[in-house]
């Protein structure tokens, strides 16, 4: 189940706020947990995988360093149905051809193209509307500023 809370935004994305003229309501996603590699390979384990957590954990550690690898070597590496991988670049304009060169780029990004099992989820996901992550903090903060919790007195 995706988590889910609502946002009143600009109808416009990338419209500073002082130039904003139409507000839509949109959903965000809110992760219900972070998991770190040593968890996903827990899950990984967990679904009748031959090969214990640590060995996972091994494997996973060499792919990414491998992906980062060939990404540095301008390489696209797909990765069956979970799609391809490959370097982005970000870059400023030159006024001539001539005159662009490495100092254009800013920043190198990887690229993830998804394949057909990750294109769209919309099909298979079910959703629960949750407070947005600033409701939440507010009602924290509530919470520690009370010095008594009804109930609990």
């Amino acid at each position: 189940m995706i988590n889910y809370s609502i946002a009143i935004m600009s109808s416009k994305p990338g419209t500073r706020k002082a130039d904003i003229q139409e507000t839509k309501a949109y959903g965000m996603a809110q992760a219900s947990e972070v998991l770190d590699i040593n968890k996903f390979a827990e899950h990984i384990a967990a679904h009748g995988s031959v090969y214990g957590k640590g060995d996972i954990v091994g494997l996973l550690t060499i792919a990414f360093g491998c992906l980062r690898e060939l990404m540095l070597e301008g390489k696209r590496v797909r990765l069956g149905d979970m799609g391809d991988f490959q370097p982005r670049l970000k870059t400023i304009g030159a006024k001539t051809t001539e005159e662009f060169s490495p100092a254009y780029i800013k920043d190198v990004h990887v690229r993830w193209t998804p394949g057909k099992s990750f294109r769209n989820l919309r099909s298979e996901a079910t959703f629960q509307l949750v407070p947005s992550r600033k409701a939440q903090g507010e009602a924290i903060e509530t919470v520690k500023n009370t010095d008594t919790i009804q109930g609990l007195e």
